[in-house]
């Protein structure tokens, strides 16, 4: 894929080195309900270990000039039924605004459902915050299908959410 600047995204998984480039992305991301985050946050470096060492969740990210420009996580889900094949859950999707409407968030998604097919996923689940038809046709576009379930979300009773 090239941008207008001819330059070419990589698509693959975030490495474990990688942290500070993935908060620098997230520092896009719409998280009214928590402190900003840092690489240096003794907590954020233990939830990046942790994660890190669990095969089942995936970071994934694209690319462009050694920059990560849009992420997505993939959670595969052992499960009992459907022949005991996984299910996967996407979250977290985040692009640089200065990188947006260019196909990165896309292509970083589709990259992640190969992945989950890959893995024997009998399908991928994704839930958005977002009410605006814009987004939910994007959505649309790289692959999911909204009306199929309805979504319901349980916070703790001490959560202003």
């Amino acid at each position: 894929m090239k941008d207008g600047n001819v330059s070419f995204v990589q698509l693959r998984r975030i490495r474990p080195d990688e942290l500070s480039g993935l908060l620098r992305l997230y520092e896009n991301f719409p998280h009214h309900d928590a402190p900003p985050l840092s690489c240096e946050g003794k907590a954020e470096q233990e939830v990046w270990s942790e994660i890190c060492a669990n095969p089942s969740l995936r970071y994934y990210a694209a690319e462009v000039d050694r920059a990560l420009v849009s992420t997505c996580t993939l959670t595969l889900i052992p499960n009992l039924l459907h022949g005991q094949r996984p299910y996967g859950l996407v979250e977290n999707v985040v692009t640089d605004p200065n990188h947006r409407k260019r196909g990165y968030a896309t292509a970083v998604l589709q990259y992640a459902l190969n992945e989950a097919w890959r893995e024997g996923c009998y399908k991928v689940m994704l839930l958005t915050g977002s009410k605006l038809e814009e987004t939910l046709r994007f959505y649309e576009n790289a692959g999911f299908k909204r009306g199929i379930k309805t979504g319901f979300i349980a916070f703790p009773p001490d959560n202003s959410n």
